[in-house]
């Protein structure tokens, strides 16, 4: 197989177009020529490129990026935010997690908590799961969505396509907004969850992450895989293109992802703001002044 450079990664497991999208293109136990160690050390070197990267988009202050995380249990959600966005400066990531909706959200379109959760100017947005999921778990178990005030009846067709729509709209509506959208589907084979979920049971450490629900929604594999291939076939446009990204091996998903955001932020080309012209005017007095400057005495 013939290499691939890590710069080039986003381009083939990029969706700008889902019309002819096909999950099963994508081959979840994908290495692309590359190996663990080789992946711990790019890592390494392009994290510190990353980090001055969201320092001048914190800067500018007339972009945002969001981050949309989705995949199925034991895909590495948060470990992929642990491990790529480590070398950021936290105080310009917010990362959100959708969890089950509260009373007051349930009161409200189901597009309204998130709107209010995007991220400022200036800022890298996560979302650990987000809307999608009101076009994933919601679908594959309609028979308990709440349809009370909604058009359209859940156990049909139409009435998700209509919110695949509303999300396409949606995400359009922010992107003419100044705002970067990289969705990303950490695209997992059912043998490597049974083997993580294993891994939760075996460890002391990790059972508190464990929940039986992981195993009974397993029955569901078939379902969850169809509406991911429709949501990606639905929403993915250049302005908010989807990353289908084969996470069987978490070393390989990281760099993808990492390579993901060094280029959309090189794409915005944020730029610090210039100084002040009192500033420059003054240059030389103001390091005069700065060096002969002392602290009082506590």
């Amino acid at each position: 197989m013939k290499e691939i450079a890590p710069a080039d990664l986003p381009k083939r497991f990029r969706v700008k177009d889902g019309e002819e999208f096909r999950l099963s293109s994508i081959d979840p136990g994908d290495r692309c020529s590359l190996n663990k160690a080789e992946a711990k050390a790019i890592l390494r070197a392009r994290r510190e490129h990353l980090a001055a990267l969201q320092e001048r988009l914190a800067a500018d202050k007339s972009r945002s990026v969001l981050v949309v995380l989705q995949g199925m249990d034991a895909a590495g959600k948060d470990s992929m935010i642990r491990h790529v966005m480590s070398g950021m400066n936290p105080q310009g990531v917010k990362v959100t997690s959708f969890k089950t909706p509260s009373e007051i959200e349930r009161e409200h379109d189901f597009l309204w908590r998130v709107h209010a959760a995007v991220p400022n100017r200036g800022q890298v947005g996560v979302f650990n799961r987000s809307h999608y999921e009101d076009v994933l778990i919601s679908r594959v178990h309609a028979d308990k969505l709440d349809a009370n005030g909604l058009e359209g009846d859940p156990k049909g067709g139409q009435f998700w396509e209509d919110r695949l729509k509303d999300i396409r709209h949606f995400e359009s509506y922010l992107a003419r907004q100044g705002m970067a959208i990289v969705k990303i589907f950490l695209h997992l084979s059912p043998d490597r969850q049974r083997q993580r979920l294993l891994r939760r049971l075996q460890r002391p450490e990790k059972r508190w992450k464990f929940d039986r629900s992981d195993i009974l929604e397993r029955q569901f594999w078939p379902s969850y895989q169809r509406a991911y291939e429709e949501a990606i076939r639905a929403t993915a446009q250049p302005e908010a293109p989807w990353f289908v990204v084969p996470s069987d091996h978490k070393w390989l998903s990281r760099i993808v992802v990492m390579e993901t955001l060094i280029e959309t932020l090189e794409a915005l080309n944020p730029e610090p703001p210039p100084p002040s012209p009192a500033v420059l005017r003054n240059l030389e007095n103001l390091e005069a002044e700065l060096r002969s400057s002392e602290v009082p005495a506590s």
